[in-house]
């Protein structure tokens, strides 16, 4: 006999990560569409990676058009975890009625994860005409945030591809320095898929400071 969804909740809630693991794979391999709510609500507070990424595969078994509204609530919430968990899930999905709900205010979360979330899911919801818009949105983060973070822009901005090229030429062009790197880098990486990021970046660095040494010598 399924589970009920507050029994499914009672497992979800269990002090054993590996209990809550098994649980999660339960409600993927029988979905039922009674369960987003409590499988949303537990994305948004779970602590263990390993329980979230089931729970994200779980969602993406049940009905489009039960989970996706609900995660588009969730990005409405105030913790952290409930909008980047509820973004990571939406692109999972790849429901493209759910691109206008990666709003600008997500894209340019103060909090780096959600940020980082946000701009993975924009990339696989976005369709082709929207994309000079989210280049452009993308390319005023170059330059901002943590390394690590610097790195999942990068990755954003290689996945849209030539559709990238315009706006990181113009932010290589006039930039601060910092955005200039970041985006002569990703630039880099454009054109050379195969090169780490490591590597490019330093690149980057001494071609930007050669310009502007040029600059101040002329």
């Amino acid at each position: 006999m399924a589970e009920s969804v507050e029994e499914l909740r009672t497992r979800l809630a269990h002090p054993n990560p590996s209990a809550r693991l098994q649980a999660a794979l339960a409600a993927g391999i029988s979905p039922d569409p009674e369960s987003v709510e409590v499988l949303v609500e537990r994305s948004g507070i779970e602590p263990d990676f390993f329980v979230r990424d089931m729970l994200t595969w779980a969602l993406t078994r049940l009905p489009a058009d039960r989970a996706v509204p609900r995660l588009v609530d969730e990005l409405s919430s105030p913790f952290p975890q409930a909008r980047s968990q509820s973004l990571h899930t939406l692109s999972k999905i790849g429901d493209r009625s759910a691109a206008p709900a990666v709003t600008a205010a997500l894209l340019h979360d103060e909090e780096d994860e959600v940020a980082k979330a946000a701009w993975r899911a924009a990339v696989a919801l976005t369709g082709p005409e929207e994309q000079p818009a989210l280049a452009a949105a993308l390319a005023s983060e170059l330059g901002r945030r943590d390394a690590e973070t610097r790195r999942s822009l990068t990755r954003a901005l290689l996945a849209l591809g030539e559709g990238a090229r315009a706006e990181l030429e113009r932010v290589a062009a006039g930039g601060t320095f910092g955005a200039r790197v970041h985006a002569v880098t990703t630039l880099l990486l454009l054109d050379e898929p195969e090169r780490g990021f490591t590597s490019a970046f330093s690149e980057a660095r001494r071609i930007v400071l050669a310009a502007d040494d040029a600059a101040a010598a002329d």
